[in-house]
């Protein structure tokens, strides 16, 4: 076995120690004489993975039974519409925050839905930062405000999440959820695109208060009605049965890892490892975001000329560090580091930097 250092953007690295439990227990899932992948999503194995996985989760943020926590499909991306179509009413506003272009997505979903305000953008800016709280003014009537906490493409994160009173916080945290302890307090829901973060393809997060989600219209379509998904405890259909167990087992890895706050202390370390290179030669790495943005799950840089980053993604791969290209809309170079990083990756690649800035400067 040859193992790379996978710093794609997801789906991502997942913690070996999970990948070798999917393998021992890939024919013979917990003993039911089936694997995971041909078992009924109604079969009481699977009914038990599904409550582990969603007790798991609450209680590494520290949730009481006010909260559910959902295993849905069609990723964060359906969520951008799914969000207005039940919170969206009448005479409200959908109030939104513009960092990113997945920010920009749920945007023009909401628009399809209902009245919407953008409170803040740093699209003119190139997205290379996220808004100080001062910056954002609720109005009235806003029916929710909506902010993507961390920015995979442009690599920004909120270091503090607004406090909107009364008024719900909705919050896309695909790429940074279970990565740090958050103010739960503060919210009235979240969702996570797993493969980022926590889990493989094909499976949402939701987690919600709820009381918020109590009393959605009844002519929703069924499929896209929280409260539905909620009184069947995510088993109204079949769900990402495969998906929702693994991440039940990431979110037990992160709890024997000792929690979220020894997660987050391991993921700013690793993070400042190639931060510290990028500050260091300044003149040739050049970093994208402002470093009150900066995110630490995505590190975001580029290089004099583009020749020079094609250079580097090439030797880079050649020596085990993957994924390492830029998205094309905005081009240069990303490392992802989310939780399954270990901390030799990072410190591989920032010694990979260091010789390759001595190489080229």
């Amino acid at each position: 076995m040859n193992r790379i250092f996978n710093f794609s953007a997801g789906p991502a690295m997942l913690p070996l120690e999970v990948l070798e439990e999917v393998q021992r227990e890939l024919l013979d899932c917990q003993n039911s004489g089936m694997s995971i992948l041909e078992m009924s999503h109604r079969a009481p194995v699977y009914d038990r993975i599904n409550a582990e996985a969603e007790a798991d989760i609450k209680e590494l943020l520290g949730l009481n039974d006010d909260w559910c926590v959902l295993f849905l499909g069609g990723g964060a991306s359906l969520q951008f519409s799914m969000v207005p179509m039940n919170f969206l009413t009448a005479g409200k506003v959908g109030a939104y925050v513009d960092t990113s272009s997945f920010s920009a997505k749920a945007v023009k979903e909401a628009q399809k839905v209902g009245v919407t305000k953008v409170l803040f953008s740093s699209k003119e800016e190139k997205y290379n930062r996220v808004p100080k709280l001062s910056e954002l003014k609720l109005p009235a009537n806003a029916a929710y405000l909506h902010i993507t906490g961390n920015n995979t493409i442009e690599g920004t994160e909120y270091v503090e999440y607004p406090d909107t009173g009364k008024i719900p916080l909705i919050a896309d945290l695909s790429s940074d959820i279970l990565s740090k302890p958050i103010p739960t307090e503060k919210f009235s829901l979240i969702y996570a695109g797993a493969q980022k973060n926590i889990g493989p393809g094909g499976v949402v997060v939701v987690i919600a208060r709820k009381k918020f989600i109590r009393g959605r219209n009844k002519n929703l379509p069924t499929m896209l009605n929280y409260e539905v998904h909620m009184d069947n405890n995510s088993l109204y259909n079949t769900p990402p049965v495969f998906g929702v167990y693994i991440v039940g087992l990431v979110a037990k890895w992160l709890k024997k890892q000792g929690g979220l706050t020894v997660i987050q202390e391991r993921n700013i370390s690793k993070a400042k490892l190639v931060y510290d290179i990028i500050d260091a030669h300044s003149d040739f790495y050049r970093g994208f975001v402002e470093k009150t943005s900066r995110s630490y799950m995505n590190v975001t840089f580029g290089l004099p000329t583009v020749e020079l980053e094609k250079q580097f993604v090439l030797q880079a791969d050649a020596i085990g560090l993957n994924g390492l290209k830029g998205h094309r809309s905005v081009g240069g170079l990303r490392a992802s580091i989310y939780n399954a990083m270990p901390r030799a990756g990072c410190e591989k690649l920032a010694g990979f930097m260091e010789k390759f800035y001595l190489a080229n400067r």
